[in-house]
């Protein structure tokens, strides 16, 4: 393509154009144009050099001929085309002739469509490639450049049932994200880990028995911690691309990292028709690959865990919390860790609204503090955190059991029994204190000191005090609401005095002897908060020992294997974190201008659909495992979208914050982009994801596994994501106007779609690839982010997003039948073939492994169901032919 419209000095330029030897199909030409910030004179020289190629493997080839032309002699030609014959080296003979015409595709012009016809027999044409990227604002601006590197892309030319021709922009590209959202995330894990060694020690005084465990916890944790920081050690020294290549995902210090993570945009540009784009990240499997797959992936391994750690808690002495309960603890530490600072600055604000006479502030700080408390209360009514409260107690020193026949009558307290707390079930003996012989002996240690508000050792410890405790804060917060609407009274009726006396039942700090004024009131409200705070700190700080102790047990009764199983779990979030943030992104960035998608994005949230190809074969049952606890544990994931300080790309990297049982991800925008934004993305509402996976194994080990092995992973999987897809589509509809989503030409509704997946989810049928056709749809038509992965994102991965362009392209945008697979060959032969282009696909190595013959069975598979003895012969040949092969 040549856009005379440039004016700018330009020496000359060159391209090489390759011929494949033993076709003449321009399908494997390759077409030039020049870079945007190369504009041309008419007077510019261009220099054509062809190439014929002896051994693709090799990269051989020889030189034939050239030719060169001004961009005058194009422009001012017949039908602007040129003829131009081929001379040798030393111009002294004509080896051929090349054609050279200006593209012109299908733009209007004077109000009329250019109309191109070509003969049917014209193959598809690449005609542009680059590795700087498109010229296109929306595809290389400030905001993706910022995120998105070494963009990389193809241009090609296809017709359309009415004989016109629609332009395609297909642009590939790193993501800095690979590495940045690793990076952050262990530097959260260690300081998460760093947290929680501090919060075991401020636990206070333990037994022997419970001191010993602690200690061993702590010790794993640092191990964990100093592991972690080598990795990240390690990542800091990285320079270079911005990926991982699936040649290095077995590296350890490389396992955070995702693999072959890019991001795919193609861009339609039709007569008379908008431009239409359609996105696609692809990666490979998030799955532990540095840990192996051995003994299966984090689904099994995590089931095993939970089955054992029964008769785990039951040798170290614990009690055993099921999954639920230890998740309910992690949530309750982190509403705790965030609403006490919270409730804190807002009594401080509503002091200062008070000193200030601030009515309207006053009573919407007071409405946010009576929220903010009542979710605090609410959160600590809860069976679990007053059963851990009476276990902690019992962990204390000096603590003797019930059960124990010596002390029966001197300790009235016992440990929690199952049927007395609900969700908490206990083995014989799980409280003790060191007073059976077969315990732990004590060792010495420097245990922490012990606070005032401790809960107390050698006295029989009161059940209902806990209840008191946090009702004081509601009774607190009831004296502050009442003070406020008296000073609020005197204000409105400007009077310096109140006949009546205040609260004196509940709050004792003022006399009621003397008449309150403005200034006693003001006074007197201060005392009143700082009241609320210390019984929510008091308060706060009883609930976080009680639920950390909870969590001691788990890590104590785990051994070793919890904590692993927890690394692998951290490894395998990671991954899908970046991915997820990569789309987030691209999604975020190419919707800024819809009204109807920001709409959707802070009413409902976003869905992203996982397409996988793993089989359920070998090692990758494991790593599909992985994956769905992986895409499973997003959910504990919501973005945020801030304005940066400045439009400099390290201005405009998403940040992480938060802990493992939640995180934010905090998105920038430009000043600009984020003042057009809806009120509510501005203000830093939650957004929300809502992942979900499907997987169809598409390769020969899938075929071995649907006659021979076992496809159950893959069918549970579809079937309960597909009921979380149900459940988003039925919170979207009654949430946002069909308005608000896309629009295509296909006319087939989203609830006809949703009901033939669900029949294809629980038909039994090999290889049912529909089910992930029909997911790519609906995702697409409800604004979802779609992702396509197999063990590296390399071969399975290109057939399948090559496949779906064309199917949009024939569906959306009239693509000519007759061109469907001349399509589809022009997409992949980037992939296919030799040389520079083969790096499209995967740009960790100069060609693909596609590229070589495919392994494939001596016999069909259905001639081994005949005999095992057929399947036995069929084993060693193929064994005695991959020897002679690589020998």
């Amino acid at each position: 393509m040549i856009d005379s419209g440039l004016k700018m000095d330009l020496s000359s330029c060159c391209w090489r154009l390759r011929c494949c030897s033993g076709t003449r199909d321009p399908v494997f030409l390759t077409g030039g144009s020049f870079p945007p910030d190369w504009p041309v004179y008419s007077e510019t020289l261009i220099k054509l050099s062809v190439y014929g190629v002896n051994d693709g493997h090799q990269q051989t080839s020889n030189f034939l001929g050239s030719s060169s032309f001004s961009v005058a002699d194009l422009l001012q030609s017949k039908d602007q085309q040129l003829s131009l014959s081929l001379r040798t080296a030393d111009d002294s003979a004509t080896v051929g002739t090349v054609v050279v015409s200006r593209l012109k595709m299908g733009e209007i012009e004077d109000g009329e469509v250019d109309h191109i016809t070509a003969d049917m027999h014209q193959k598809c044409t690449l005609v542009y490639e680059s590795s700087h990227g498109t010229n296109n604002d929306k595809d290389n601006g400030p905001i993706m450049n910022a995120v998105f590197k070494n963009a990389v892309c193809k241009v090609y030319r296809f017709q359309t049932v009415d004989s016109k021709w629609m332009l395609v922009r297909e642009q590939m590209a790193e993501c800095t994200l690979s590495f940045s959202i690793p990076k952050q995330l262990i530097a959260l894990y260690i300081q998460e880990d760093t947290c929680r060694i501090q919060e075991l020690k401020d636990l206070g005084e333990l037994s022997p028995h419970w001191d010993n465990l602690r200690k061993d916890v702590i010790s794993r944790y640092n191990q964990i911690i100093k592991e972690y920081q080598d990795t990240l050690a390690e990542l800091e020294k990285l320079t270079g691309p911005s990926f991982k290549p699936s040649c290095s995902k077995g590296q350890r210090y490389l396992e955070f990292i995702p693999i072959n993570l890019h991001t795919q945009r193609m861009r339609v540009t039709c007569p008379r028709k908008t431009d239409s784009f359609y996105d696609v990240v692809t990666v490979g499997a998030p799955a532990a690959h540095s840990q192996g797959f051995k003994n299966g992936g984090l689904q099994k391994l995590l089931s095993k865990y939970e089955s054992e750690k029964k008769s785990y808690s039951t040798a170290y002495q614990c009690i055993y919390y099921p999954p639920d309960q230890t998740a309910k603890a992690r949530e309750i530490l982190c509403v705790v860790s965030q609403l006490q600072p919270h409730i804190s600055a807002l009594a401080d604000q509503l002091l200062q609204a008070a000193q200030h006479c601030c009515t309207d502030a006053l009573r919407d700080i007071l409405k946010s503090l009576e929220e903010k408390t009542d979710q605090f209360v609410h959160a600590l009514k809860d069976e679990l955190v007053k059963s851990a409260l009476l276990a902690l107690h019992a962990a204390r020193p000096g603590y003797v059991s019930k059960s124990q026949p010596t002390t029966k009558t001197s300790t009235p307290s016992s440990p929690p029994k199952a049927d007395s707390h609900p969700g908490v079930t206990e083995e014989p003996h799980t409280v003790c204190n060191n007073v059976d012989g077969t315990q732990t002996p004590p060792k010495e240690s420097k245990a922490s000191p012990l606070r005032s508000d401790s809960i107390p050792h050698h006295k029989e410890y009161d059940e209902e005090e806990w209840d008191r405790v946090w009702a004081s804060v509601a009774k607190s917060l009831n004296c502050v609401i009442a003070m406020v609407d008296k000073l609020q009274e005197q204000d409105n009726n400007n009077q310096e005095s109140a006949p009546c006396h205040t609260l004196a039942d509940v709050i004792t700090s003022h006399s009621p002897d003397r008449p309150l004024t403005v200034v006693d009131g003001r006074d007197q409200l201060s005392v009143l908060v700082q009241s609320l705070k210390d019984c929510v700190a008091a308060v706060a700080e009883r609930a976080r020992r009680s639920v950390i102790f909870v969590l001691l047990q788990e890590a104590a009764c785990s051994t070793a294997q919890g904590l692993q199983l927890q690394q692998r779990r951290d490894t395998v979030f990671s991954q899908a974190l970046a991915a997820l943030a990569c789309g987030f992104v691209m999604r975020l960035y190419a919707g800024l201008e819809d009204k109807g998608f920001l709409r959707q994005l802070h009413a409902v949230g976003l869905v992203a659909q996982f397409e996988s190809l793993l089989s359920t074969y070998s090692e990758e049952i494991g790593m599909l495992e992985d994956m769905e606890v992986g895409i499973s544990d997003l959910h504990r994931v919501t973005f945020r979208i801030t304005e940066a300080a400045s439009e400099e790309a390290v201005s405009l990297q998403p940040t992480i914050s938060g802990r493992r049982d939640r995180y934010t991800v905090e998105v920038p925008l430009p000043h600009h982009a984020f003042q057009t934004l809806p009120d509510e993305l501005r203000e830093g509402k939650p957004l929300r994801v809502f992942p979900v996976l499907f997987n169809v194994g598409i390769n020969e080990q899938q075929t071995i596994a649907e006659r021979f092995g076992d496809i159950s992973l893959q069918e549970r999987i579809n079937q309960k994501n597909f009921e979380i897809l149900e459940g988003y589509y039925k919170s979207l509809t009654n949430t946002v106007p069909s308005e608000c989503l896309p629009c295509f030409q296909t006319q087939m509704d989203i609830k006809e779609l949703l009901d033939t997946l669900g029949q294809n989810v629980v038909t039994k049928k090999r290889k049912n690839v529909e089910i992930l056709w029909l997911a790519g749809m609906i995702c697409r038509r409800m604004n979802g982010i779609r992702f396509t992965s197999c063990k590296s994102a390399k071969d399975r991965t290109s057939m399948s997003v090559t496949l779906e362009q064309c199917s949009l392209l024939r569906d959306e945008h009239q693509l000519n039948k007759d061109y469907f697979v001349r399509a589809l060959d022009c997409m992949r032969s980037g992939r296919l073939a030799q040389g520079d282009v083969a790096q499209w696909d995967d740009p960790e190595a100069g060609s693909i492994a596609i590229n070589k013959p495919a392994s494939r069975h001596f016999y069909p598979i259905a001639l081994l169901l005949v005999s095992s003895h057929l399947l036995v012969v069929w084993l060693i040949l193929s064994l005695v032919f991959l020897l002679a092969k690589y020998q």
